[in-house]
C-alpha cells in the first residue's frame, strides 16, 4: 500500500514539477531569464537585479513556458482581466496518454494551489465561496481586532524579554521564530477557533504547504510539501468533529453549520480547502511582512528615526514595505480565451507569470524605486496582495498585524540590530526569512500604547 501511495505521489510529481523542471532547467542553461528566476537560487536570494534584467527586454517578455512581466500596468491588467482565469479545465481531446497519467496520479491534497482552493477557482465557485468569509475580514471587523492584537504582541515580547533573561544569552533572540511567526498564528488561531497550543504545528505544516505554490519542485521537497498538507487536512477534519461537538462564534464553526444545515452551500472538500486556506494565508504572508519589514528597517536607520519622529507614518511604512520587499513575489493567470494586454497579444491556453516584486519597483510608477522611503506618497499603489476578484482576502489584516508588530517590536526595543546572517526561506512565490537574529538592547519600560 505505501509503495502504491509512493508510485503515484511520483506520477504526480512528474507531471506538477518533474517535467516543468526539466524543461526549464533546459531553458535556464540558454540564458531565458525566466527561467533562471524558477530554478536557480540566486533568484531566491535576490530576485530584484533578475527583473531589471527581465525589464530591459520588455514589458512582456517570452519566457519558459510562459510570458512574464514585471511591468505594474500590465500586471494589474492581467489580475483584473475577466480574460483571464487561474486555470483551465482540461479539453475533451486532451491526449488519452496524459488523461491516463492524470488518473494513475491519484488524487491531489487539497493545497493551496488544487482547486477548490480559492486561488485554484474562478467564478462562480469563487465567489460564492468566498462570500461566506468575507465578513469575517472586513474594515470593522479588523478594527475590532486591532485591540488584541496589541495585546498578542505586549505578550510576545514580555516572553522574549523573559527569556533572554533566563537564558544569559546578552540580548540575543531570533525575530521571526520567537515573534514575526508567533503573532499572526496567534491572531488566526484565535479567529478560526483553532488551540494556541498547535501554533508550532501550523508554521511548520504551513512551510511545507507554502512550497506548492512554486514550480519546478525536487521530489523530496515535493514529498513534504504533500505530506504536510495531508497532516495539516487529517487535524482539521478533528477539528471540525470538536466543533460539531462544542461549537463557538469563530469562523470555522460558522462553515461547519453551514456545511451541515445549509444543502449546497459547501462540498465537504470546499469545506476543508477553505479552512486550510484560512489558517495557512492568515499567517504566511504577516509572517514574512513582519521578518522581512525588521530587517529594511534595521538596514534603514534613517527611515526608522522618521517613523520615531512622526509615528502617523507607521501604516503607510507598512505600505512600503510591501512595495519594496513583496511577501508574495509572483502569481500567474491562463488566458481564458485570445485577448489583448496594453496592445500585446495573448493566445488563449497561455500563461503569464506577472512578477509582483518586479511591478512594485516600476519606474514608471514608482519614483526611484529601488530606494526605501517610508514617507513614499503613492506606496499603496503596490500589488503585493495580487488585484481583482483574487485580492487577498486578508490583505486588511495582514497590514494591521503588520503596523501593530512592527511597531511594538521597536518601540519595546529602540537599540535593536541585527546579530548575525539572516537565513531566508527557500520558497520562491513566497519571500521572507526562516531566522532572523537580533540582538535587542535594553527594553523600553515607559512604551504607551499606540493609538489606533
Amino acid at each position: 500500500m505505501a509503495g502504491s501511495r509512493g508510485a503515484r505521489r511520483w506520477v504526480r510529481w512528474v507531471l506538477r514539477h518533474g517535467a516543468v523542471r526539466r524543461e526549464v532547467s533546459r531553458q535556464a542553461a540558454r540564458g531565458d531569464l525566466g527561467a533562471r528566476m524558477i530554478i536557480e537560487p540566486d533568484a531566491v536570494r535576490d530576485p530584484y537585479p533578475h527583473y531589471e534584467a527581465l525589464r530591459s527586454q520588455g514589458r512582456l517578455v517570452r519566457s519558459a513556458l510562459s510570458w512574464t512581466t514585471v511591468d505594474h500596468e500590465i500586471t494589474t491588467e492581467v489580475l483584473r482581466s475577466p480574460d483571464f482565469c487561474v486555470g483551465l479545465r482540461m479539453p475533451e481531446n486532451a491526449p488519452g496518454l496524459l488523461k491516463a497519467a492524470l488518473r494513475a496520479g491519484g488524487s491531489w491534497p487539497l493545497g493551496p494551489a488544487e482547486p477548490p482552493s480559492l486561488l485554484a477557482i474562478d467564478p462562480p465557485d469563487h465567489n460564492r465561496i468566498r462570500k461566506l468569509v468575507t465578513r469575517s475580514f472586513s474594515a470593522k471587523a479588523i478594527t475590532r481586532l486591532r485591540g488584541r492584537t496589541e495585546e498578542v504582541a505586549a505578550g510576545l515580547l514580555d516572553d522574549m524579554e523573559s527569556g533572554r533573561a533566563r537564558s544569559g544569552t546578552h540580548r540575543r533572540a531570533d525575530v521571526v521564530a520567537q515573534y514575526a511567526s508567533l503573532l499572526p498564528a496567534t491572531v488566526i488561531a484565535e479567529m478560526l477557533g483553532a488551540p494556541l497550543s498547535m501554533r508550532e504545528d501550523f508554521l511548520r505544516w504551513g512551510e511545507g504547504g507554502a512550497y506548492s505554490l512554486d514550480m519546478g519542485l525536487t521530489y523530496p521537497m515535493f514529498r513534504r510539501s504533500e505530506r504536510d498538507i495531508d497532516a495539516l487536512a487529517d487535524w482539521m477534519a478533528g477539528h471540525f468533529e470538536d466543533l460539531r461537538r462544542n461549537p463557538n462564534d469563530s469562523i470555522l464553526s460558522s462553515l461547519v453549520q453551514a456545511y451541515d444545515e445549509e444543502e449546497g452551500r459547501l462540498t465537504h472538500d470546499e469545506l476543508v480547502s477553505l479552512a486550510l486556506l484560512l489558517l495557512a494565508a492568515g499567517f504566511e504572508t504577516t509572517v514574512n511582512l513582519i521578518g522581512n519589514g525588521t530587517r529594511l528597517l534595521l538596514a534603514h536607520p534613517d527611515q526608522l528615526e522618521r517613523l520615531r519622529a512622526d509615528p502617523s507614518l507607521w501604516p503607510n511604512a507598512v505600505d512600503e514595505i510591501l512595495r519594496f520587499d513583496s511577501p508574495v513575489q509572483r502569481t500567474g493567470r491562463v488566458a481564458a480565451r485570445d485577448t489583448e494586454v496594453c496592445g500585446f497579444p495573448v493566445k488563449r491556453g497561455a500563461l503569464v507569470l506577472t512578477q509582483l516584486g518586479g511591478a512594485n519597483r516600476d519606474p514608471a510608477v514608482f519614483t526611484d524605486p529601488g530606494r526605501f522611503d517610508v514617507g513614499r506618497e503613492n506606496a499603496d499603489r503596490h500589488v503585493a496582495f495580487s488585484q481583482g476578484i483574487h485580492y487577498c482576502l486578508g490583505a486588511a489584516l495582514a497590514k494591521m498585524e503588520g503596523e501593530v508588530g512592527l511597531r511594538a517590536l521597536f518601540d519595546r526595543y529602540p537599540d535593536l540590530r541585527s546579530d548575525g546572517p539572516a537565513e531566508l526561506r527557500g520558497t520562491r512565490v513566497l519571500r521572507g526569512y526562516r531566522s532572523l537574529p537580533v540582538r535587542l538592547g535594553e527594553a523600553r519600560s515607559d512604551v504607551q500604547e499606540p493609538v489606533a
